[in-house]
């Protein structure tokens, strides 16, 4: 009982942090990266689809990205959805591949990203936390019940503690890297 609780509660909080992480990958940098656009959605016969499932995407150059679309008819859609974006980028589009210039970032731009990073993480942590104090009261719950004993219940809750330490430490790791990635000149 125990150990399932626990074994939900790593699910759990690794979900948020892989949230986070895919998140974070959507976050502009100075190069130009696949995942910037990735999960862009384009309305697609009234559907709004993630661009990844519509065209190919690639980095053939540090500033440039491709998209060549799988169908020749969604260009229109995948473009008017690139501007519609707050990625502040402008699609060059030719009939059969869109280039996407990447402009190198400002000072002041860069710092407002960090910020957002930032912001991102805390919610992550928050939904770590969130998972921690879910989990501790349903052991709280079991031991009132007399379905685990106080010495259980304090293992489980000094397994939960080290669980989300280690959860938030994993949040600290990446929004570190992409801050230096954002930071990078």
């Amino acid at each position: 009982m125990v150990n399932d609780a626990l074994a939900d509660a790593e699910g759990r909080m690794k979900g948020a942090v892989r949230a986070l992480e895919e998140d974070l990958s959507g976050i502009r940098t100075g190069r130009a990266s696949p995942a910037l656009v990735e999960r862009l959605p384009v309305e697609y016969y009234g559907v709004p689809t993630p661009l990844m499932q519509l065209a190919t995407i690639s980095a053939p150059e540090p500033r440039l990205l491709t998209i060549r679309a799988f169908d020749a008819g969604t260009m229109k859609e995948i473009e008017r959805a690139i501007q519609a974006s707050d990625l502040g980028l402008t699609p060059s589009n030719d009939g059969k591949l869109i280039r996407l210039s990447i402009p190198p970032l400002t000072e002041e731009r860069r710092h407002d990203l960090v910020k957002l990073v930032h912001a991102r993480a805390e919610e992550a942590r928050v939904a770590v936390r969130n998972v921690r104090r879910d989990v501790h009261n349903d052991l709280r719950e079991f031991e009132r019940e007399k379905l685990i004993s106080k010495d259980d219940l304090e293992r489980a809750e000094t397994g939960l503690q080290r669980l989300t330490d280690e959860q938030v430490e994993h949040v600290n790791r990446a929004t570190k890297k992409k801050e230096d990635e954002v930071l990078e000149v």
